[in-house]
């Protein structure tokens, strides 16, 4: 990863044990400047997993209101570009987590503001995505149906940073310059094939995306995480 080159890199769960390793090797790598979700903040949680960013240049934490656990969204401004570290609760997660998360961001990203804005990371949705845009959440069954147990309101959180955010300007990225006829998972079923593409890049209308690309080699021969790796080019100036 780091032999990138990288100027800004977030990770998801990283925990209190691997944190300080972290920390060490981005100072190592040029990336002295690092920003990690509190993980204490929640002394009641099971298996606390913080997200951490790591840029070349100074950065600024920038609060995000609402989010049921703070730990797992760190937020900062870079020069003149806010960027947005998601690791979004899975659905069977308690205190309707996942959904208080997904509309906690849209409420925090859908705000007017005057710089540029990139989100990415973890969003743990969409379960299915069709060639012609139509986009099915964790909200409904394999079949489209909506699940009765999760209703509506599940529904449009989940598809709040995917597709309720095109109206403020934002675009998927990835989808963006690659389009929509193929399903390119990011996790993996790994016994019997297919996936999800849960891990995602959103940019405000002022980010030009030079490229993107999931880097399936690190999660597939390296083994480094169950999840590929999301690497891009942006111009934010």
């Amino acid at each position: 990863m780091l032999a990138e080159s990288p100027d800004v890199v977030c990770l998801q769960e990283v925990t209190k044990t691997s944190a300080p390793l972290w920390r060490e090797m981005f100072s190592h790598a040029g990336l002295p400047n690092v920003a990690f979700g509190d993980i204490t903040a929640r002394p009641d949680a099971r298996r606390p997993l913080g997200a951490m960013t790591a840029s070349r240049e100074p950065l600024t934490e920038v609060p995000v209101a609402g989010l049921p656990w703070p730990e797992r969204v760190v937020s900062v401004r870079v020069g003149e570009a806010e960027i947005v570290n998601v690791h979004s609760p899975v659905s069977p997660s308690p205190g309707f987590a996942k959904v208080l998360t997904h509309e906690a961001l849209f409420a925090h990203l859908s705000a007017a503001a005057s710089n540029p804005r990139v989100v990415c990371g973890d969003f743990n949705t969409p379960r299915s995505e069709k060639s012609d845009r139509t986009i099915w959440t964790f909200a409904r069954t394999q079949h489209g149906k909506l699940r009765p147990d999760r209703g509506e309101r599940w529904d449009t959180a989940e598809l709040a940073l995917l597709r309720g955010l095109e109206q403020h300007g934002f675009r998927d990225a990835y989808r963006e310059l690659h389009g929509w006829d193929h399903k390119n998972p990011t996790w993996e079923w790994p016994r019997w094939g297919g996936g999800y593409r849960l891990d995602h890049l959103v940019v405000s209308k002022d980010v030009r995306v030079e490229w993107v690309e999931y880097r399936h080699e690190w999660r597939r021969d390296l083994g480094l995480s169950d999840h590929s790796a999301l690497v891009a080019e942006l111009d934010v100036n």
